[in-house]
Order: structure tokens, then C-alpha cells, then sequence
């Protein structure tokens, strides 16, 4: 996983993701991602930002031995919807606690706008980062504040 942090093209680092994903399952993958955005320094933090992409590709039965007879896959192997949530919470308090733009855009601006597609267990945290997002100097991070303060992304 560190050669897909490391990699600054977000096209290549897919050449590392890719068959770790396929050979240790996708959760292994996103929680070392969620881990590096979690405790990395702001180059690593970039890197698993740029990586986290290509860790949702989709796998193909039979590029792998990780599949068994018939295709079939242990699906433990890629449950990470509690991994999904770490890295919501991860990107969100990053962002509230970075001091670099930079990364504040890359973490903030590829987070979902639709309050439904966080757990409601980070509905406070989504808010706390839209209160600061919508009086932000940059005009950026003002339009993502303004997308996922729409009424229409809450659920009814």
C-alpha cells in the first residue's frame, strides 16, 4: 500500500491498488488507506486520497486465485462499510484540523454532498464541517458546503 501512497499519479498508484485488493481483499486495503489518511503526514494523507478511487474498482472472477472454484469469493474479504464510515470521519476531521488548503481540498472535495450517504452516527461531525465550510474564505470549499447543505441531499 505505501508504493500506492507514494505514487503522485492518481492513475499509476491504481497499478499497486488494484491487485492488493484482489489479493487481500478490499477491506484490507481501505482500512490501510483510512490508517495513512488517518496518521500520515500531509504527502501521505494525498496519497491515500488518490488511491482511495481505486480501491472501489470492481473484480473480475478468474484474474485471481483469490477466487475459488466456480468464482466464488470469501465476501469477507471485501465488506467495508465500516471502513466506508472511518474514512467519512477520518476525511471530515481533517479537514476541520488541517491548516493547508490543499488538503483541505482533497479531502473535502471528495466527500459525497448527500447527507445519506453517511451513517447517522456522523451527522453532527457532517454538520459541525458544513458550519465551518460555509464561511470558509475559499470559494471551493463554499460551493461544497452550499451542494451538501441542500435540502434535497437529506433524507425525508
Amino acid at each position: 500500500m505505501a508504493a500506492a501512497v507514494y505514487d503522485p499519479d492518481p492513475s499509476f498508484c491504481r497499478w499497486f491498488v488494484e491487485p492488493a485488493v484482489y489479493a487481500f481483499g478490499r477491506r484490507r486495503v481501505m482500512a490501510a488507506l483510512a490508517d495513512s489518511l488517518r496518521i500520515g503526514t500531509d504527502a501521505e494523507r494525498a496519497g491515500a486520497v488518490r488511491a482511495w478511487y481505486s480501491a472501489h474498482a470492481p473484480l473480475r472472477a478468474g484474474r485471481t486465485p483469490a477466487y475459488g472454484p466456480g468464482g466464488v469469493r470469501d465476501p469477507a474479504l471485501d465488506e467495508s462499510q465500516d471502513i466506508k464510515a472511518a474514512w467519512l470521519e477520518t476525511s471530515l476531521r481533517v479537514f476541520a484540523e488541517a491548516t493547508d488548503l490543499q488538503m483541505r481540498h482533497r479531502v473535502l472535495l471528495h466527500l459525497p454532498t448527500s447527507r445519506a450517504a453517511y451513517p447517522p452516527p456522523l451527522h453532527k461531525l457532517l454538520e459541525s464541517t458544513l458550519v465551518s465550510a460555509r464561511v470558509h474564505p475559499d470559494p471551493h470549499i463554499r460551493r461544497w458546503a452550499a451542494a451538501a447543505g441542500q435540502p434535497d441531499s437529506y433524507p425525508s
